[in-house]
């Protein structure tokens, strides 16, 4: 059965399916208040994509687009997509949600970074991101692993 992941839509019911995500923080406390000072119009498009189990959202996670002149990570510099929050609800872990995720950010064609969470590493590496070398400057205590498509590598960064 091929899982469909779905463009969430910013609007109350997404943002009530949120609350039982652990990783309900400051984001979307933000498209609440838009939502409620009508900066945006409810249906509009998020950055989050999610798989519905049922009418139960059960996975998710946030993509945000880097413009490639903000490229620290890949060569040659372009834009890519910084993967954030990808959760799976604990009762649907382990059925291929997370999978299905990240198989679609790759399908977008662009670089992918993420900032895993602790004990997580192993999945990540399954799913073929790779550690970066580590830069002080850039990376600010953050441990990133990136995932390269086909002609891309590590941007070394040049400290002359």
């Amino acid at each position: 059965m091929k899982l469909k992941v779905v463009n969430l839509l910013v609007n109350y019911k997404t943002l009530e399916e949120f609350k039982l995500f652990k990783e309900y923080g400051i984001q979307e406390l933000s498209m609440l208040e838009d939502l409620q000072d009508n900066i945006i119009e409810d249906d509009s498009e998020s950055p989050f994509y999610g798989i519905y189990f049922g009418d139960k959202l059960v996975a998710r996670m946030s993509l945000y687009k880097v413009s490639a002149k903000y490229d620290r990570y890949f060569d040659p510099p372009q834009d890519y997509y910084v993967l954030w929050k990808l959760e799976v609800l604990p009762a649907y872990q382990k059925k291929g949600y997370g999978r299905a995720l990240v198989e679609f950010a790759k399908g977008l064609g662009t670089p992918l970074k993420t900032n895993p969470r602790i004990l997580s590493h192993e999945f990540w590496n399954k799913m073929g991101f790779q550690n970066v070398s580590y830069d002080m400057e850039r990376d600010l205590g953050e441990n990133p692993m990136v995932w390269f498509p086909e002609g891309v590598k590590e941007q070394h960064a040049d400290h002359s």
